[in-house]
């Protein structure tokens, strides 16, 4: 099994808040006590959090649950609940995070370190001591904590390298990291010797350095899931510069440059931005017999086909088991990655949730409907939260909903659906009879 995981989607509870408390001071001497009841603590919110040791995302297999802790409830005195603290969870550099149900993005994590709280704990309730008036001094009201956000995300890692290499299965890009880095890929003599990205740090003769990603070998139909397809393309999208690694030995019975055009094809079907990256041929084994006379007829083509006003395409003639022209070609890699500046993946995206001030008609916070045994259904996440949030245990907090309720316009609005006196009204699990 491979120990590489890129893609899940993980389920994360934020602690609910503390309930306020209803309670009243007693003390000898103390005259006219008065209401003591103190709030509930803050729930605890869940948070992604880089981790540069990370280098995939194979601990949330097994574990893919992740729930903060509720804060404490309200105490007697005037005495506040502790707020929970917050729950991290560790990601690798390069995961982008979206909202599984919506596909909104939330955010993409490329430092380490850098934190992005994806459930929101609920905030602690208030006590009684919060309600006091001139006209009621003795409340016996007290709030519920707010439920904590629930969600699923779905986290996707996209390799951080400056480099990607790219080609047809067994061109020789494993061999070409493994002489150019420490990195020790699988290398073999069969197609998809490589099934997961290998990142290695390069260090070129001029003193630059970068890193540099094998990617594993593409093939036509790649980008409509052909071969290994769209599950490492991915990984490219945040590469700087593109080594495109080309047999030239014609071991394998294909023409270089029709492997040429179908990688850059496949390439811009995935995603046409990836054409805007500069790109190196990297013309390798050229130890093997024929690889001169091939290389020249891919010269030819190239030039051919090649706009004139288009910068001329750099070919790098190398053979990985000599070693003959890495210095030129890790060189001139070094500098364009110095030069070349980072293409944002989410620009547009981000840019779309831009606040539009306009005006829209003001959403009521309800929604009622009718089961076929006649009793009215109400939901809406505001009333759902201000039911939740409500303590029945006391007819002064359920008088205090019944008038949010009336002045949401849920009276008003069961009128003109038809409700009579005597029908029964149901909120989640609660139910009562509507009086007109």
């Amino acid at each position: 099994m491979s120990m590489f995981l890129d893609q899940i989607t993980i389920d994360i509870k934020a602690g609910n808040g503390g309930n306020g408390m209803v309670a009243f001071r007693r003390e000898k001497y103390v005259p006219d006590g008065g209401p003591a009841g103190g709030d509930g603590g803050r729930g605890g919110d869940v948070i992604l959090i880089v981790d540069e040791g990370l280098r995939t995302l194979m601990d949330f297999r097994y574990h893919r649950h992740f729930k903060a802790d509720s804060g404490e409830n309200g105490m007697i005195k005037g005495m506040h609940g502790k707020g929970s603290q917050d729950t991290y969870v560790k990601v690798p550099q390069g995961t982008t995070v979206r909202d599984d149900k919506t596909g909104a993005l939330l955010g993409d994590l490329i430092e380490n370190g850098q934190t992005l709280v994806v459930a929101k704990g609920g905030r602690g309730g208030r006590g009684n001591i919060r309600f006091a008036t001139p006209k009621n001094p003795a409340p016996e009201i007290a709030e519920n904590g707010e439920p904590g956000q629930e969600r699923k995300i779905e986290l996707e890692l996209k390799v951080l390298a400056d480099v990607g290499l790219v080609g047809f299965p067994s061109v020789g890009k494993s061999t070409l990291l493994s002489v150019i880095s420490s990195a020790k890929p699988k290398i073999g003599s069969y197609h998809f010797t490589t099934l997961v990205p290998n990142l290695g740090m390069v260090t070129a003769k001029n003193g630059k350095s970068f890193v540099a990603a094998d990617l594993p070998g593409l093939i036509e139909g790649a980008s409509q899931g052909v071969g290994l397809g769209i599950q490492f393309l991915r990984h490219i999208e945040r590469t700087r510069v593109i080594l495109h690694v080309v047999d030239m030995s014609g071991m394998e019975g294909r023409d270089p440059y029709e492997d040429y055009l179908a990688i850059n094809h496949e390439l811009a079907s995935y995603d046409l931005r990836l054409l805007e990256r500069p790109q190196l041929i990297v013309a390798n084994k050229m130890d093997m017999p024929e690889a001169k006379e091939q290389l020249h007829q891919f010269k030819e083509k190239i030039e051919m086909n090649q706009d004139e006003f288009d910068d001329p395409i750099q070919i790098f003639p190398i053979s990985s088991v000599t070693r003959d022209g890495l210095e030129a070609l890790l060189n001139a890699t070094a500098n364009l990655v110095e030069t070349t500046p980072e293409f944002p993946l989410y620009d547009e995206e981000l840019e779309e949730e831009v606040v539009e001030y306009r005006f829209t008609p003001e959403d009521p916070g309800f929604i009622i409907n009718r089961d076929p045994d006649a009793t009215w259904v109400l939901s809406g996440e505001k009333l759902e939260r201000l039911f939740t949030m409500t303590n029945f245990d006391h007819e002064e907090s359920i008088l205090r909903f019944t008038r949010q309720m009336r002045g949401m316009g849920i009276d008003q609005a069961l009128r003109e659906k038809g409700a009579k006196n005597g029908d029964i009204v149901r909120i989640d699990d609660f139910e009562f009879e509507f009086l007109d």
